[in-house]
């Protein structure tokens, strides 16, 4: 009776023994109860930081998708079941054209036993896993375009606007994934990034005694340094044989455009919760021997 409930509901060994116990051998209430835990199990975790994850794309023809969905651990990530969760994400992004995160939960999706929607599967494998996970974010193209897609790993994905050479597009993602630019040209590097770059240097430049006009050119060469460097289309390309030849530049050669790119690194700005190990363990010592 335990192998049939664990095969039917995928709950942990004990717990479906514990379940069949607690309801005196009725399959049919047993399954009930190991609900009722996984529920909760799902509720107790809702609270933890998710940090790691999977970045997967999905692409049909012109349209396609790039999503980020969340765990806890490194482990988690290796996961059967989390990894066919998040490639049937993004699946449905490509596919459905949600407008945000929370209408991707609605999305129709069965999995694992699991359904009938996104947000009851990612409930159910927080149960059947027992980590918190959540969908972060996606972004979705679907236009006159080509589209052109590189994972590296599972921890950073690129996807890739363009009309022309193929090569050179994915050439590009790979590109966009080694240098990690925050804008496709200077003019769209966002104003915020800048002011920052604009305050770092006006700071060192005072330090240096130079008179006021002096200062404002080192400023503005320091910006405009800045600008370069984390703009794609000025960045030097990767694989430029002379070590000098920009991206723009190799596109022209290859008579190919970029409209746009977006490029996502697991677990980018959220903080992660660091533990001490080691206090950890002799705190959870000490409790078992009552100190």
């Amino acid at each position: 009776m335990v192998a049939e409930l664990r095969a039917k509901t995928d709950a942990p060994m004990m717990e479906c023994k514990k379940a069949l116990t607690e309801a005196e051998g009725d399959a049919a209430r047993a399954e009930e109860i190991l609900r009722v835990k996984l529920g909760n199990k799902a509720g107790k975790a809702a609270g933890r930081v998710t940090a790691e994850g999977v970045v997967a794309s999905a692409m049909s023809g012109n349209t396609g998708a790039l999503v980020e969905v969340n765990c806890e651990t490194a482990f988690v990530t290796k996961n059967d079941s989390f990894l066919a969760f998040v490639n049937g994400v993004a699946t449905l992004v490509a596919e459905r054209n949600p407008a945000d995160v929370a209408a991707v939960g609605a999305l129709p999706l069965t999995q694992d036993g699991f359904g009938p929607t996104v947000e009851d599967v990612r409930k159910g494998l927080i149960g059947k896993i027992g980590e918190n996970m959540s969908i972060r974010r996606f972004k979705r193209y679907s236009g006159p375009g080509q589209l052109a897609s590189y994972l590296h790993g599972t921890r950073i994905g690129v996807l890739v606007e363009f009309t022309g050479d193929a090569v050179a597009a994915k050439d590009v993602a790979m590109h966009v994934a080694a240098m990690k630019p925050k804008a496709l040209a200077t003019s769209d590097v966002p104003a915020d990034l800048i002011e920052v770059e604009r305050r770092v240097a006006a700071e060192k430049a005072a330090d240096s005694g130079k008179p006021a006009e002096i200062v404002a050119k080192m400023v503005d060469g320091s910006v405009q340094k800045f600008l370069k460097e984390v703009s794609l289309l000025n960045q030097v390309f990767v694989k430029a044989a002379d070590g000098k030849q920009t991206v723009e530049q190799m596109l022209k050669a290859k008579g190919t455009q970029i409209a746009g790119f977006t490029l996502y690194v697991v677990g980018e700005g959220i903080e992660k919760k660091v533990d001490d190990f080691a206090a950890e363990v002799a705190a959870q010592v000490a409790a078992a021997k009552g100190v």
